[in-house]
């Protein structure tokens, strides 16, 4: 039995390989707006701009309603593949992140409050569209206007989406990237200018990417897209003028009546509950927007987002949880195949006893 210790350190390999199994994971989605696209999405897309179309330079629609209007405009598919294609097709209002991007997609960011009309209520379209190979199919986008007169703009965006075979996805591995095409839609009613306006919702901690961060919530209440901002935060203690955390970023967007969810890092430091203030300055052009906000970490959130946090996760070392099972699990396997082993070493040595014995002769009685 000299092959219990390859077995050994097979089944070693074995239980430290439990924690090491690799999982598949996805590229962001990549967008683009263009008059026209192609590529990796096996489809191409044309923007049919109706009479109304405001700005016949650009690859989106920018149209021009009256209140009450009813008007269909379409997007056409071509397809030069060699099967037909299924194309998702999802509407959605803008919305901004967190970085002062915006986003014409899918998003789980909410609306904001001062929405008045949601792009999603006003814009209805399919869920899907085949194009068949070789051949063209039209994607018809319903808009229906509010009956009242409307200041500003109504924004949103249309996504398409080349249908996933799911069953097939499942059984890929590694990266996989995900292709979209965007494109947007700005509606107007009047040339009344609106002017974007920024208002404070709060200040709260949190975390950003599974980071400790706290986050200043503010939104454009009107209308009307706001650019080239820049955002600067510092946040200390109540009654401290030290900065314990600050951040600055430019060149930010945010979209008409949308809210922003601006993280300041706590930089992998651990949160610490108490009172703090937050300083906030928001700068646009000639505009200036200045709040200052008091804000509370309670025992409670301290504890909950330190034990999330990823930075501070690594900073414990080793988890000695982890080196306990594992080390277990390789003292059960190691008494196992001893006992085992030992088992069949006798069983073994009985069968060899058996043959070596001594055959006792019989005696004849007189």
């Amino acid at each position: 039995m000299k092959k219990w210790p390859v077995l050994l350190f097979i089944m070693s390999l074995y239980i430290v390989g439990l924690g090491c199994i690799a999982a598949p994971t996805y590229a962001e989605e990549t967008t683009g707006q263009e008059e026209s696209g192609a590529g990796p999405l096996g489809f191409n897309y044309k923007v049919i701009q109706p009479e109304n179309q405001q700005n016949t330079q650009v690859g989106y629609f920018d149209l021009r309603m009256e209140p009450g209007q009813n008007q269909t405009v379409q997007i056409e598919l071509s397809n030069d593949s060699d099967a037909d294609t299924e194309v998702m097709v999802s509407l959605n209002g803008i919305k901004t992140n967190g970085n002062g991007v915006l986003e014409y997609g899918p998003s789980a960011i909410d609306n904001d409050k001062s929405l008045k009309y949601d792009f999603v209520d006003i814009v209805q379209g399919p869920e899907s569209v085949i194009v068949p190979t070789m051949g063209t199919a039209i994607v018809d986008l319903v808009i229906s206007m509010p009956e009242a007169s409307y200041d500003g703009m109504i924004s949103g965006g249309i996504q398409l989406k080349k249908k996933v075979d799911e069953e097939a996805r499942e059984k890929e591995t590694g990266v996989i990237n995900e292709y979209a095409f965007m494109i947007g839609m700005v509606l107007t009613e009047t040339d009344t200018v609106v002017e974007p306006e920024l208002e404070l919702n709060s200040v709260y901690a949190g975390l950003n990417n599974y980071r400790n961060s706290v986050f200043v919530n503010f939104s454009n209440v009107e209308a009307a897209y706001l650019n080239d901002l820049t955002v600067e935060v510092q946040i200390m203690g109540k009654d401290s003028d030290t900065v314990i955390y600050d951040t600055k970023k430019a060149s930010m967007r945010i979209g008409p009546n949308n809210m922003i969810d601006f993280p300041v890092s706590m930089n992998g430091e651990k949160m610490v509950p108490g009172d703090y203030r937050a300083k906030i300055l928001a700068v646009s052009g000639e505009r200036k927007w200045e709040w200052e906000q008091e804000f509370t970490i309670s025992d409670e959130e301290a504890d909950k987002y330190n034990t999330q946090d990823v930075e501070l996760i690594q900073e414990q070392g080793i988890n000695w949880l982890l080196v306990g099972i594992v080390v277990g699990g390789m003292l059960l396997v190691v008494l196992i195949i001893f006992i085992v082993v030992r088992i069949a070493n006798k069983k073994k040595h009985k069968k060899i006893k058996k043959k070596k014995a001594p055959k006792r002769k019989k005696t004849q009685e007189n």
